[in-house]
């Protein structure tokens, strides 16, 4: 190595420059280094960003050489190793220098579908319109290698700050200070490190490297020509040294710059360097290794030594200075020594708590939490060290300025207290909940709490060895602050009366006071009434001599503003905390607390919309702070927020108040049902931000929070003076927040009655067995009236006095029941069956009152009148034990006369006024609500005598009576057209749906009980006087006029034997029909089928007389046998099951599998727990099964109906249902049942049971219950096209009698129910064809087997036989 080439390397950032130009590699040896042929700048932290010839320097000797170890200052981890050097002649424009090899690697390896890259910076023109722009924006900088140090040199010149800088009380124009120069040099390199380096813009460590580098080869000098190593800093000042004072503002060329080559701002030598691509070279610039081996920055702040200001200043200097002045200067500078030791710790918090709070691996908390953590808890504490900093520079200018006597110091706290009017007051005020934060983290986070404690080791401050934890750091800037006024009095008390700095540090003191209350009110503020900050009252807040020039009233109406503000917050942190305590809670809970599918609705139940409350409050939280911070000790007025929130807020009060008695009935009901939430709600009352209240009071909260305001209001019109605006606007918002209670009101008081009503279905207390579903929980429900009344005793002798009962009166329901307490709840015990309103009629509300006798057990107790007493007599209205009687009736089953008695005729009045208007309500509802709808399908056709006769008169041409209607079954002919079949005791009738007039007559048969249709085979099926009779429908309704291949003789199906019953349905896909005959107690069935090709064969003439009379059947059979078994018990129907079918007998219901005749009966009757229920089934007739769930059935017998599962036993505790009425019939139509007493039908739904309508009559009977049919032909158009089935068929004796010809006979209705609503929806089957002629044939009955003559029709359309 010679003399000629210049090798170096300083901390990463290595440079070399030199005289030859030849490029050479060399690595660090310290034996073969020349000290001679360079000179350092040294550094005591960094180091030097470039190094330069040894010929620039003034002195180079006086520079240690940082190859020498026994010259080095640095510490060992400073020291690097040397980089490549080469000369900034060679440099390329680009920074990168090329070798032949690589030029030639890099010619191979070059593709010619990209692009050659020779005008990087140049956009196309027309992109985006910004050509020209970008150009002029760039032509500044687009020639500045910021690499190499000469240009940097001439971008300092051109750009740096230059102003009159005093230093040692001489003024220095055109100078600047040290961080004006890193400023400026940051603002060149920045984005370049930013893009290039990933380096933060903020680090401004190679600024600095460069500016000293800049120093040391004597671009710029301190003006004091002090050997100080220049500072990130306003200590020192600097000017250039060609700026000459006097001179014009033209920037001096200067013949020579500072050259040098700054590494770490430039490209990598390596051409297949690029962004996709790793660098193999290891000090690549883009790997960042020279940055993370620089070290970390040195603080601007000098570290004044910890002695008194007189030991750091000449004698003579303080011989000719006062005492006071002395005491003077020894405070300012130890309010300066606080501010360096008040940043350090604020340095402390980010370097040892925050900054490996984020870089923690594993991380402390989840990552989604951390950044909100961290705002929480040191909230802007960054900002205060910024704004202490500032202070702190300032101080120190003014000390480079006056010193080392300091003039004026309460100009500079002046000016900070208008800086920190916006930092301090924020952190202060939310420091509570950042301490609030930070204790429950530790409480909950052991990870956190050891992070901590290791932070903890790592904080004592420089020569201390106690250990400072972060609530000691978060606290300081509150301590710092309150210790300014403190500090600036007592250097006031050594500043003369006529010091220019008197009034400064006067107006200081009282801004930093005023600035730590305004804190305090912040603090107050964002405590929302938790903690002691947020006890706080008005004259906390407010400093006595403020206070002293408030007049008493004034001072008042301030407070009571305050108080209506404190309340607001704690209204408002209540409605968070509803959300915080138990929404967030309940939802979150594992196991759930409350049943997933139901805690969506207890949520809305209980809690509803207040969150639309909260939200309404919450602005009107901020709006008074706003007003708070803006006018605070003394508020005008608060009017304008209240009365826009009073207007905003009445929709959602509207909805919250109603429902508040429904959200406590709900939080009861589920305590006393749900051991877990019991608990749940004890554990919040025992909450911290409870206040030992339990849930029902934080839903309450906004009710009473309406009449405060209120009364707040009162309080501030009285303590306001004339005139002002108050008065006049506050008594408005009081009328709308009065208006908002009175609207209230309904909504409230519906909503009790709702609760009344679930309280009531809690409550209801049945028989043992019993239990009827009045559908109370219904929306619509109401409970109409409840009372008092009295019952006599039923058996006559009055041991325990008159009954007294709590009658309820629903819109559905009846009920008398006896309350009774029980563990505290008040139960209601159902005393006699609930009636039905359907079912009720009032007898008599005119009796006169009558007298309630004592009971005999009572006069035994010695409780009988004195024989000389005056008794009062029954009329005697003012006698205390007359009672007034009041007569009911319940149409049902179990009902019958019911006499009550009220304790007052204004009683009995009021009861039948209210039974008058439920009565009146619920038939109303019930015609709005009707489930099925009676249809007519015949009302005068068929007629029985209206009084039975002794002897039955003979029947002749003019006698009409065509007997009861039995039977009926719709159908659908060949042609379409949709057709009825009534039977009764005179014979079959058959006429067109919808037109009552087109009934005729078509079979003469006696006793028709029974009727079906079998559609698919044009086959109808008659029992007559127990007889089985198949017919062929084109015999008794042909489609054509000459339909002579039809057969117009029936076949008898059943021998010699009687039919009880029969049914036809389908089975395997079978259409069967299976008749029942007895034979002694056993129940023999026979099982036939129909054969298709039989009953459509072609039947030959009859032939001979026998024939014609129809003695003989025909020769084709239209059945075989399919099964025949028997039931050794009594049988009274049949049903067919979806692959069985079910026999319904006096053992209850047998189900059977016609394959291998296997069967079973349900219910189960040997399990003991069932015996009351086999015994109830054992004395009731079972009238149908029907299908309620997937797995489920409802089993119906006369008088009741259980619920059994697909093994036959029952599934619903609840027992059985108990029918209102006596069932002769059942029918089915889904999803309702239909049960048929002679007084009234019956509809329940399937499902729950529930009692949905009473069709009211008078000898009611089914006639088709939806079977009998191989196809659904009975339909019906709805209103809106849809079509709606008819599956049952009703008749019932009119109420009139029918006069003229027809005297003294009775009208029979036959109707459909049409549902009101679509149930089920199958294909519409033919097309209706109302008023059309009917062609029918009219079969006479004879002794032989009936058949169909031949009939003759007229063309007018009329039938005679």
């Amino acid at each position: 190595m010679t003399d000629e080439t210049y090798n170096t390397a300083s901390n990463g950032v290595g440079a070399s420059v030199g005289r030859n130009r030849s490029y050479q590699s060399s690595i660090y040896q310290p034996s073969t280094y020349q000290p001679s042929t360079m000179s350092y700048v040294p550094d005591a932290d960094y180091g030097s960003a470039v190094t330069t010839p040894s010929t620039d320097y003034k002195d180079a000797a006086s520079y240690p050489n940082p190859y020498d170890t026994s010259q080095s200052t640095l510490p060992p981890e400073s020291r690097f190793p040397i980089q490549e050097a080469y000369y900034e002649e060679d440099m390329p424009a680009g920074g990168v220098l090329r070798r032949p090899t690589d030029m030639l690697k890099t010619l191979a390896d070059f593709k010619h579908d990209e692009p050659l890259g020779l005008h990087d910076n140049v956009v196309a023109a027309g992109e985006d319109g910004e050509y020209w722009e970008d150009e002029e924006e760039e032509d500044e900088n687009r020639f500045v290698n910021i690499s190499l140090l000469s240009h940097m040199a001439v971008q300092l010149r051109d750009k740096v700050p230059r102003g009159t800088h005093v230093k040692g009380n001489i003024p220095y124009p055109r100078a600047f200070t040290g961080k004006d120069i890193v400023s400026t040099i940051q603002s060149r390199i920045q984005r370049d490190l930013a893009i290039n380096h990933g380096i933060s813009t903020n680090d401004r460590r190679i600024a600095l490297q460069v500016a000293r580098s800049l120093q040391s080869q004597l671009f710029f000098y301190e003006v004091e020509w002090g050997g100080r190593v220049l500072q990130d800093g306003v200590e020192d000042v600097y000017m250039f040294l060609d700026d000459v004072e006097g001179t014009s503002d033209a920037v001096p060329e200067r013949e020579e710059l500072p050259t040098g080559v700054i590494t770490v701002l430039t490209r990598c030598y390596s051409p297949s360097c690029t962004d996709e691509s790793p660098c193999y070279c290891f000090a690549c610039p883009r790997k960042g290794t020279t940055i993370a081996a620089l070290p970390p920055p040195t603080d601007i702040i000098s570290s004044t030594k910890l002695e008194e200001w007189e030991e750091t200043v000449d004698q003579g200097i303080l011989n000719a200075l006062s005492e006071e002045e002395i005491r003077r200067q020894n405070i300012i500078h130890k309010i300066i020594m606080k501010e360096e030791q008040y940043i350090k710790d604020l340095d402390i918090v980010e370097s040892v708590f925050i900054k490996p709070l984020r870089l923690a691996n594993p991380p402390v908390m989840p990552p989604e939490m951390l950044e909100d953590f961290i705002d929480d808890v040191f909230g802007n504490i960054l900002d205060l060290r910024e704004c202490n900093r500032r202070l702190l520079e300032v101080m120190y200018v003014r000390q480079r300025e006056q010193g080392p006597v300091i003039e004026r110091i309460g100009d500079i706290f002046l000016d900070a207290a208008t800086e920190f009017r916006l930092a301090y007051p924020t952190y202060i005020g939310h420091h509570p909940i950042g301490e609030k934060r930070m204790k429950d983290e530790v409480e909950n986070n052991p990870k956190f709490k050891l992070f901590l404690e290791q932070c903890a080791r790592e904080s004592s401050r420089q020569g201390e060895t106690i250990r400072l934890d972060l609530k000691h750091f978060l606290n300081r800037p509150s301590e710092h602050l309150q210790k300014y006024p403190v500090m600036l009095e007592a250097v006031a008390n050594d500043t003369g009366e006529h010091h220019p700095d008197k009034e400064f540090l006067k107006e200081a003191v009282e801004a930093i006071k005023n600035l730590y209350g305004v804190a305090q009110l912040l603090t107050f503020q964002s405590a929302m009434g938790k903690g002691a900050p947020g006890k706080f009252e008005w004259h906390d807040l407010v400093a006595p001599e403020i206070r002293e020039t408030f007049t008493k009233k004034e001072a008042k109406r301030q407070a009571i503003i305050f108080e209506l503000i404190k309340g607001e917050m704690a209204y408002v942190k209540d409605l968070e905390n509803i959300e915080t305590m138990y929404v967030q809670p309940l939802r979150a809970a594992d196991p759930p607390i409350i049943a997933p599918q139901r805690l969506d609705q207890f949520i809305d139940d209980v809690f509803h919309n207040f969150t639309e409350l909260y939200t309404h409050h919450r602005r009107l939280v901020n709006k008074l702070h706003e007003i708070q911070r803006e006018e605070h000790p003394k508020i005008r007025s608060i009017v304008a927020p209240l009365f826009d929130t009073a207007l905003n807020f009445r929709d959602a009060y509207m909805e919250y108040i109603p429902n508040y008695p429904i959200a406590a009935y709900r939080i009861d009901d589920e305590m006393a049902t749900n051991p877990a939430f019991k608990a749940f709600v004890d554990q919040c009352v025992r909450h911290p931000d409870a206040h030992r209240l339990d849930m029902k009071n934080f839903i309450n909260r906004p009710i009473p929070r309406l009449l405060r305001y209120e009364l707040l209001l009162k309080g501030i019109i009285e303590e306001t003076e004339e005139p002002h605006d108050d008065l006049d606007t506050i008594p408005q918002v009081i009328d709308i927040i009065k208006a908002l209670g009175k609207e209230t009101e309904p909504g409230v008081f519906s909503a009790k009655q709702k609760v009344e009503l679930w309280r009531y279905n809690s409550n209801l207390v049945f028989k043992n067995g019993e239990f009827i579903d009045m559908d109370l929980l219904d929306e619509q429900r109401t409970l109409v009236y409840s009372g008092r009344l009295l019952r006599q005793p039923e058996s006559g002798l009055e041991w325990n006095g008159w009954s007294e009962l709590h009658v309820l009166l629903f819109d559905n329901y009846l009920v008398m029941t006896k309350p009774k307490e029980r563990d505290g709840v008040l139960k209601y015990y159902v005393n006699r069956r609930p009636i039905p309103l359907d079912l009720l009629t009032l007898v008599n509300f005119t009796d006169p009152p009558t007298q309630r006798s004592t009971g005999i057990l009572r006069n035994l107790r010695g409780e009988r009148a004195h024989e000389n007493s005056n008794v009062p007599s029954p009329e005697n209205p003012n006698d205390s034990r007359s009672v007034y009687p009041l007569t009911l009736h319940h149409n049902g089953r179990t009902g019958g006369p019911y006499i009550l008695y009220a304790e007052s005729s204004q009683a009995r009045t009021d009861w039948k006024s209210k039974l008058e208007e439920a009565l009146g309500l619920r038939r109303v509802v019930q015609d709005s609500n009707k489930v099925f709808e009676p249809e007519t399908l015949s009302s005068d056709t068929f007629l029985v005598p209206s009084i039975t006769a002794t002897q039955t008169p003979a029947w002749n041409q003019d006698i009409t009576y065509t007997g009861k209607v039995t039977c009926s079954v719709p159908f659908n002919t060949a042609d379409g057209r949709a057709l009825v079949a009534i039977g009764c005791a005179e014979g079959v009738w058959i006429g067109f749906r919808h037109d009552p007039k087109s009934m005729r007559r078509v079979l003469h048969l006696k006793m028709v009980t029974q009727c079906a249709m079998l559609e698919d085979f044009g086959i109808f099926l008659v029992l007559a006087d127990k007889s089985l009779f198949a017919y062929h429908i084109e015999a008794l309704v042909p489609s054509s006029p000459h339909a002579s291949h039809t057969s117009q003789i029936p076949q008898k199906l059943n021998g010699t034997k009687d039919v009880h019953f029969f049914s036809v349905g389908q089975l395997h896909g079978r259409t069967l029909i299976i008749y029942m005959k007895k034979k002694g107690l056993d129940s023999i069935f026979r099982v036939l089928e129909p054969v298709g090709d039989k009953i459509n064969e072609r039947v030959k003439a009859p032939v001979g007389f026998g024939s014609r009379l129809g003695f003989r059947s025909a020769k084709s059979e239209w059945f075989r046998i399919y099964r025949d078994f028997f039931l050794p018990s009594e049988s009274f129907d049949l049903i067919f099951l979806k692959a069985r079918i079910a026999i319904l007998c006096a053992k209850g219901f047998e189900i059977m599998d016609l394959n291998d005749f296997n069967s079973v009966t349900i219910p189960m009757r040997e399990d003991p727990r069932l015996a009351s229920l086999a015994k109830r089934c054992e004395s009731c007739r079972p009238m149908g099964m029907f299908r309620s769930a997937e797995d489920e059935f409802l089993l119906v017998y006369d008088e009741f109906g259980v619920y059994v599962d697909k093994h036959g036993d029952p599934s619903r505790s609840a027992g059985t249902i108990e029918w209102e009425g006596t069932a002769e019939r059942v029918a089915f139509h889904s999803p309702y049942i239909l049960l048929f007493d002679t007084r009234f039908i019956e509809i329940r739904h399937i499902e729950s049971g529930r009692l949905a309508q009473i069709i009211p009559g008078n000898d009611v009977r089914c006639i088709w219950d939806g079977r009998g049919v191989s196809s659904n032909a009975a339909t019906t158009p709805s209103a809106d096209g849809s079509v709606q089935e008819a599956q049952v068929h009703a008749v019932m004796n009119s109420t009139d009698t029918v006069s003229g010809a027809r005297s003294r006979a009775i009208a029979q209705h036959v109707v459909e129910l049409i549902p009101t609503v679509p149930l089920n929806l199958p294909e519409r089957h033919g097309n209706n064809q109302p008023h059309r002629v009917l062609s029918v044939q009219s079969v006479q009955s004879s002794q032989s087997l009936p058949h169909s003559p031949g009939l003759q029709r007229n063309s007018a359309g009329s039938w005679r036989s």
